[in-house]
């Protein structure tokens, strides 16, 4: 099903669905800066901790870079170039991939897993701070309850 439209016809938003996507949009980016801000305190980026969170959950905190950029919805050349600064200040290292010849692995190193071990508690409170302790519990289950919907196949909701 394409995502375009017909020629001529457009689903313009109405006044709800304008103020939901707004709000919607004013609460992601609020969060995010806020998380980002916190983040630079302990002087890692965003995207820093992210790489560096997901290769610690890895078997021998490895990772191929195409598995990494495919879970951080990244090209594989964006977080080659990120990987790089990050090569460059120790937080990581690349391998060799024995099974792509083309290929490389991330490897967390020390440096980066010290990094994460400092920055974590900065950013979980930060988590709480610009997200989860500003909502109820039935406002946390109702935001799991949309990424799941939203992360699925894409279906029309139900009658509104």
């Amino acid at each position: 099903m394409s995502t375009k439209p017909s020629a001529g016809i457009v689903r313009w938003l109405n006044p709800d669905e304008e103020r939901a996507w707004r709000a919607f949009r004013r609460v992601m980016v609020a969060v995010q800066a806020g998380t980002a801000r916190d983040l630079a305190t302990v002087g890692l980026s965003k995207p820093d901790y992210e790489v560096l969170s997901t290769l610690s959950e890895r078997p021998e905190h490895t990772s191929t870079l195409g598995e990494q950029a495919d879970k951080m919805g990244w090209s594989r050349s964006r977080l080659s170039r990120h990987a790089t600064r990050m090569e460059a200040r120790g937080l990581l290292r690349r391998a060799p991939d024995p099974t792509d010849g083309r290929g490389c692995l991330l490897v967390l190193t020390e440096q980066g897993l010290a990094a994460l071990d400092d920055a974590a508690p900065t950013h979980v409170e930060s988590v709480r701070q610009h997200f989860i302790d500003r909502l109820t519990p039935d406002d946390l289950a109702a935001i799991e309850q949309i990424a799941r919907r939203l992360e699925g196949p894409q279906e029309p909701a139900a009658t509104r």
